[in-house]
């Protein structure tokens, strides 16, 4: 009890600038709190959705991933699925990179949607810290030069003590969505880096598929 006591008597010295401060707090919490259930949930039905499909794509069984595809809709299925899709009409390599990659990049756009703003809220508390600190002090300076001697040094301390609560929530506020938006960016990250890796050993197993079949071929026509 005492200690939140303790808080409540901290968010009361530290003047107006710690109420939005406060606010940008719980908006940080809140898109935290969404965009680590989305991420993890993406990440999870990738994970599993890669070791179903995983032998598929090593045999460059193209029927088999559209089956699996067909049956869960996870991003990475999405993505062989459209890259098989356009080999069918056309044969070059490039263009089922370039369909692949479009999934990605679409996928990598929803992934990364709000995670930004956890960096620009960490700037904007520091900086409204700072600003709240600077004008209470001000505040304390200006009631100092008006009170009595024998109290200035005494009030002064007490000002300054209590200017310094905005920049310390600030910064208590700004450091924990610094390390969120850091984690929640490499956790996007490895989600992508999945969902490439398995777009390019597929195009590698076909690639290695047709060369065999081109091989095959060439031998029954030499013989």
């Amino acid at each position: 009890m005492e200690f939140f006591n303790s808080i409540i008597r901290f968010l009361q010295q530290g003047g107006y600038f710690i109420y939005p401060i406060a606010f940008i707090l719980v908006l940080g919490i809140v898109i935290t709190i969404e965009r680590w259930w989305s991420l993890r949930s993406v990440y999870a039905s990738n994970q599993r959705a890669y070791r179903q499909v995983r032998q598929a794509i090593s045999q460059a069984d193209t029927q088999g991933i559209m089956q699996l595809a067909a049956q869960n809709q996870a991003p990475i299925m999405t993505m062989l699925a459209n890259g098989i899709t356009r080999m069918g009409s056309s044969k070059r390599r490039e263009d089922m990179e370039y369909a692949m990659e479009e999934v990605v990049l679409e996928y990598s756009l929803r992934l990364q949607k709000r995670t930004p703003f956890l960096a620009t809220l960490a700037n904007v508390a520091t900086l409204l810290g700072l600003l709240g600190t600077i004008i209470g002090l001000i505040a304390a300076f200006s009631a100092v030069a008006n009170a009595d001697p024998a109290e200035k040094a005494s009030l002064l301390s007490s000002s300054i003590s209590v200017a310094m609560n905005t920049t310390a929530f600030g910064l208590i506020t700004a450091i924990p969505l610094v390390f969120v938006h850091a984690l929640l960016q490499s956790k996007t990250a490895s989600i992508v880096d999945t969902m490439e890796m398995a777009g390019i050993k597929l195009m590698n197993a076909i690639g290695h598929h047709n060369s065999r079949q081109a091989a095959g071929t060439r031998d029954e026509q030499q013989a």
